[in-house]
């Protein structure tokens, strides 16, 4: 009689782990995904990126919470997820502690049963109180693109909304938006649904379309036919120019500065500020501060803390334009411009910057620009700004015309520090010394900060660095 083989191999208990879309900040509720980095059947380790998200105001990553295989994709790229839903399943070994193998296990086990096939989300209701009927959804004559005319992209609630009050394309266009990069938000679609309702605001005219052509007995002759349109960047490469297709970033800010500078007449105000003391002063405390906190101390927190200063003297700087209302902010949010590491630009925001010592803003600036070029600012971390600084010396620029951050009203560069002979004033008389002088260039929305404002505010913060406290600690 045969000899039984006795099988070596042991089954190995696997449980499913559910990957749960996380939340990405207290306004929003759902995310787009725009790309899977692992595919079903793929090993993944735990904290290894699996997915890319967007939502209105941020793109981010996710990551796996644990080691394992991926088993399921519950939703497709484009697919719009609302934040606490199960994104995908990873069947791992590592989470198998109490739960029973996922491949025997009868149907009735939850671990065990098969992921539901993903349906489309369907748009969702917005309250409109001051719109008394709402313009049934037709998708045909209201459909919205993710992105208009391959530019200014739409995130699918903007989308659902506009498709269910029946704001068209055109519309959309032309809405200044308040989001990041100038995306239009729900907010910004809700107030101009409201202002519409109300007779504020007129729908633009829409796109002229051409005429029908002419047709015998249903055909259409081919002088008739429709012509490509011919723009100035169609053309065909000849091998000596390289066509690099913008980024959705990219887009994103070309947008916004287009828009911003179409919005606000801008006026720049330049003033010298010598800060010597501020040098000197840095270079005293600079090792013994990284020693200590594991940081750098670089001059951005303290050309911040002299522009609130500045603010707290001159409130009228710290606003922004509604229509013809001009919005006075009571709370000092300081964004600081940040280049990443493609090239692009993102404006990660210090909340309250008024409330923090010079110790506390180098500690959160620090933090946000780390995290801003490792692409892991929340989206709540980049908006509500009520004024921006960007540093052009960095570039080893001395001065710029920066272009307002909307819906802001100003925005100040801060130069490259140069050592310059300059005339001091002294005990005995002026003499000539060689001083850390630095540019400032502060522009302005002209609509509501007259020169007189934007000069004198400008004056301020190069009075407040040169009068820096060499004595202080920190």
């Amino acid at each position: 009689m045969p000899l039984r083989r006795t099988s070596k191999f042991k089954i190995k208990n696997m449980a499913l782990v559910e990957m749960i879309m996380p939340k990405m900040g207290e306004s929003v509720a759902e995310a787009t995904i725009i790309k899977w980095l692992k595919s079903e059947g793929e090993k993944v380790e735990a904290d290894e990126m699996v997915l890319e998200i967007a939502t209105d105001k941020v793109d981010s990553e996710v990551p796996s919470p644990v080691e394992g295989v991926l088993s399921k994709l519950n939703f497709k790229e484009g697919d719009v997820v609302k934040v606490g839903e199960i994104i995908a399943m990873i069947e791992s070994d590592s989470a198998a502690t109490g739960s029973k193998p996922s491949a025997p296990a009868p149907a009735a086990e939850p671990a065990a049963a098969p992921a539901p096939t993903p349906q489309p989300v369907a748009p969702q209701p917005v309250a409109t109180a001051a719109v008394a009927e709402p313009v049934p959804y037709v998708p045909e004559a209201t459909e919205i693109p993710r992105h208009s005319n391959g530019h200014r992209f739409y995130s699918p609630l903007v989308r659902n909304i506009a498709q269910k009050e029946g704001i068209t394309v055109n519309e959309l266009d032309a809405l200044s938006g308040t989001g990041a990069q100038g995306r239009v938000t729900k907010k910004d679609i809700l107030g101009y649904i409201t202002q519409k309702a109300s007779g504020a605001v007129t729908a633009p005219p829409p796109e002229p379309t051409a005429a029908p052509a002419p047709a015998t007995n249903g055909v259409v002759t081919p002088s008739a036919s429709k012509q490509p349109l011919v723009t100035p960047s169609s053309f065909i490469s000849n091998g000596e120019v390289e066509i690099i297709e913008m980024d959705r970033m990219r887009k994103l800010i070309a947008e916004h500065m287009v828009m911003s500078k179409q919005t606000s007449p801008h006026v720049t105000s330049y003033v010298e500020a010598d800060v010597t003391n501020i040098v000197n002063w840095r270079n005293k405390v600079k090792k013994d501060f990284q020693q200590r906190e594991k940081q750098k101390i670089t001059y951005t927190p303290i050309f911040i803390e002299a522009i609130v200063k500045a603010i707290k003297d001159f409130p009228l700087i710290n606003v922004s334009v509604d229509g013809d209302k001009i919005l006075k902010k009571n709370f000092i949010n300081i964004g600081m411009a940040a280049a990443l590491p493609s090239g692009n630009l993102i404006v990660p925001v210090i909340k309250n910057a008024d409330r923090m010592n010079l110790l506390g803003l180098t500690q959160t600036v620090n933090d946000l620009a780390g995290r801003a070029r490792d692409g892991k600012l929340k989206p709540d971390e980049i908006q509500d700004g009520t004024y921006t600084v960007t540093n052009v010396g960095t570039f080893g620029n001395v001065m710029g015309t920066p272009i307002i951050n909307q819906p802001q009203a100003a925005i100040m560069a801060v130069g490259a520090i140069r050592k310059k002979p300059a005339v001091v004033e002294t005990p005995n008389g002026d003499a000539i010394g060689i001083r850390h002088m630095m540019f400032l260039s502060h522009a302005y929305d002209h609509r509501v900060i007259d020169g007189a404002l934007g000069g004198s505010f400008v004056r301020r913060v190069a009075d407040y660095l040169e009068q820096f406290d060499v004595n202080q600690t920190i």
